[in-house]
This record gives structure tokens, C-alpha cells and sequence, in this order.
């Protein structure tokens, strides 16, 4: 076992708070991690808090992680010492059943995926994420990051990145296409940016005008603030995809109503309550509400490596470990442009 220093809350809605925390010895087929940088999403934020349910504590978050190889098991054969790596929202799966066997890791019907942090491994162990020095993976979970990706800015698309770019995908974001991206934050920035990147034509729907300019800069090539009523009335019937990445309740018949028809509306953003809908919404028009959840390992390391050929990063503020605590309540208050990532060396 190696003892390294970590930022844990040791209960919930506890501030975090510096500590120690046991990685397991290197297996066969497990690679040390050096964490050079790791990303700070709103999901640390609402399991900490319980917002999702009961939690493990103490909890070490962090799930969009970038460091580098320094060492590997014997068995280990994809990576080497000094090799530029990510570790995303998930550490393994049962690896059997037909989604772990068709790349769908993410969806795992067998024991279930193991989240980075905030789950038990196959051991029993509770799971430590990337506030932290360093990270023992299995090598069949870990994305090497492209040379072109600076790792502080690579960090968020291992979670932010993948999140929006399953769907955007899966639902055929592209040329002749009309997408919408719900929400301007941590994942909504990315959004913009893979969807234009895929060739789209991209449409911001944020409460506000607020972050207008940094959406047209990003690749949007409209931007809509959802407040005004006449938004909804001008954009009525408008998009194939909507991807919203909100965590809060919407009202959905409003935005389905934006959909064309056979329109698909997605959800990545997850929200602690329930949400209601009625249900002629999606009848009428024959319309798809439909939920995304990351990616599995190879979709990941696609995108990456996307991101890589398109030079897509997360726009970042670059934070010290002491602010963790500070960049929280920021992200409940919606003031980051657009991802904090933790400078690990100041753990």
C-alpha cells in the first residue's frame, strides 16, 4: 500500500478538508498514476452533498483526472513509464455481460461500473478519485491523452468532454443538422465546441445573455436567453437534438415544443429532483426524450483524440487545493468560466 496526501470531506455537506488516504499496491495489469491535474464537476459537488443519495465518507471526488505513467505492472501492455494518461468517471466493470463486451462499459448490467470515486471495487474497498497525488487503475480503464491536449486543459473532457459527445454522436450532430445545447456551464461549453466541431449548426439556449459572447467565440452561431418568453415562441419547431446539460428541473413540454419532428431531446444534466411531463409532448411530433451517461473506454479515447485533431480543451481556471472548498460554492453560483481543475502539486 502507498499512503498519499488527498482532499477528502469526511462527512456529507462537510467542507473537504487535507488528508491521507491507501492506494493499493500496482497489480499485474495496473498502472501508477502521477495526477497532474484534476477537473472539479458538479457531480463532486451534489455527491458530497448527498444530493443523489447516500454516500461513502470519507469521499475523495474527482473524476476527470490527467497525469502521468509512472509505473506498471508486469502484465501491463499499452502503457509505459512517462505516458500522458486519463482516468475518467468509471475504474472498471464486470467486463462480461453484452454492454461491457460491446463497449458500453458506462451501462454495465453485470456487478455494475465502479465509479472513480464513491463506490466499493471488487475488493470491497471504497474508491478514492482524483483530489488527490496519485491513482492505481487497471490499464483497460485508463485513455491516453494526445500530445496535442495540454493535460490541464484535458482534464474536464474526462467527464465534461465524453458527456456531451456520446450523444452528439450517438444522435448524429453534424452537417445539415440543427443543435441546440441547453445550458452554458462546465459540460455546455464543451458541447459547443464538439458540435461545431462536427460541422452542426449550433444554438445556445442559456437563462440569460450573460455568456453570450463566449458562446458565438466558441462555436455557437446563435444564442437564445431562455428568461424571455419570445424564445420560445420564435425557436418553436427548430432542432433535431437538444442536449441539455442543466442539473436543475426544467420544464420539459416547453423544450420539446423547439423539437422538430422525431426530434430527440437528450439529458446529461442530472437533476436531484423528480421531473414531470406530459406526455403528449413527446407523442405529438413523435419526439424522443431520451438521457446519456458519459461513455465507454474506446468512445472516450475517440474522443480524445477528436478533441486532439480539432484542438478542443476546456476553458479553465486553474486553482490551488485550498480553494477547492471556494470553487464549490462557485459552481453552485454559476461563476466559472468554465471548468476549475486543481493544480494536484498543491495537495
Amino acid at each position: 500500500m502507498t499512503t498519499v496526501a488527498a482532499y477528502a470531506a469526511p462527512a456529507a455537506k462537510a467542507p473537504l478538508e487535507r488528508t491521507t488516504i491507501q492506494r493499493r499496491e500496482v497489480g499485474e495489469h495496473d498502472i501508477l498514476i502521477d495526477i497532474k491535474f484534476a477537473g472539479i464537476c458538479h457531480s463532486d459537488i451534489h455527491q458530497v452533498r448527498e444530493g443523489w443519495g447516500g454516500a461513502i465518507f470519507p469521499m475523495v471526488p474527482g473524476h476527470e483526472i490527467a497525469g502521468v505513467v509512472s509505473e506498471v505492472g508486469s502484465g501491463v501492455t499499452t502503457f509505459r513509464v512517462g505516458d500522458r494518461v486519463g482516468v475518467g468517471c468509471m475504474v472498471d466493470s464486470c467486463r462480461e455481460c453484452d454492454n461491457c463486451r460491446a463497449g458500453r462499459e458506462q451501462y454495465c448490467t453485470g456487478s455494475g461500473m465502479v465509479g472513480t470515486y464513491n463506490a466499493l471495487d471488487k475488493n470491497g474497498e471504497p474508491t478514492y478519485g482524483g483530489y488527490s497525488q496519485k491513482i492505481v487503475v487497471d490499464e483497460n480503464y485508463v485513455v491516453r491523452i494526445p500530445d496535442g491536449l495540454p493535460l490541464d486543459a484535458a482534464a474536464p473532457l474526462l467527464c465534461a468532454g465524453i458527456t456531451v459527445y456520446s450523444p452528439l454522436k450517438r444522435w448524429g450532430a453534424g452537417p445539415g443538422k440543427k443543435v441546440a445545447i441547453l445550458g452554458m456551464g462546465g459540460l455546455g461549453h464543451m458541447g459547443v465546441k464538439i458540435a461545431h466541431a462536427l460541422g452542426a449548426e449550433v444554438t445556445v439556449l442559456s437563462q440569460s445573455l450573460r455568456k453570450k459572447d463566449d458562446g458565438l467565440k466558441l462555436g455557437a452561431d446563435h444564442y437564445y436567453a431562455t428568461a424571455d418568453p419570445k424564445t420560445f415562441e420564435e425557436l418553436q419547431g427548430s432542432f433535431d437534438l437538444i442536449v441539455s446539460t442543466v442539473s436543475a428541473p426544467l420544464d420539459f413540454n416547453a423544450y420539446l415544443s423547439l423539437l422538430k419532428t422525431e426530434g430527440a431531446l437528450v439529458n446529461v444534466g442530472a437533476p436531484e429532483e423528480p421531473v414531470s411531463l406530459n406526455l403528449f409532448s413527446v407523442i405529438g411530433g413523435g419526439k424522443t426524450l431520451a438521457g446519456s451517461m458519459i461513455g465507454g473506454i474506446a468512445e472516450t479515447q475517440e474522443m480524445l483524440d477528436f478533441c486532439a485533431g480539432h484542438g478542443i480543451g476546456a476553458e479553465i481556471e486553474l486553482i490551488g487545493a485550498a480553494e477547492i472548498n471556494e470553487a464549490y460554492e462557485r459552481v453552485q453560483n454559476s461563476d466559472v468560466r468554465y471548468r476549475f481543475v486543481i493544480d494536484t502539486a498543491t495537495i
